[in-house]
């Protein structure tokens, strides 16, 4: 799967417990792909080292709510939502509200 922005950015989907709970914690490095969470309502960005963009989707990939420069130790709800994307830093300027997420 890939998120067609201005450039191609590949997406990871994390659906086993183990897989999520790591997620981008204590990853010092910048992030450079997408991950996306199915069955996510809230963002915990805890432990993190790094600032990220955040997008929720409902189930048909229209985007609910951004959040952009996001930065660690936040706890972010959205009731409506079915997934979760986490971004690298600055592409959520590129989506906007009401629209669907460009995922190929």
């Amino acid at each position: 799967m890939k998120l067609i922005l201005s450039s191609k950015i590949p997406v990871i989907e994390y659906e086993k417990k183990s897989e999520r709970f790591r997620s981008l914690k204590f990853v010092l490095e910048p992030l450079e792909q997408a991950i996306f969470f199915p069955h996510k309502k809230v963002a915990n960005t805890y432990f993190f080292c790094q600032k990220v963009d955040l997008c929720f989707v409902n189930r048909d990939g229209t985007i609910l709510s951004l959040y952009s420069n996001v930065r660690s130790e936040k706890l972010i709800f959205c009731f409506k939502a079915y997934g979760l994307y986490y971004l690298p830093l600055g592409t959520s300027t590129q989506l906007q509200v009401g629209k669907k997420i460009p995922v190929k």
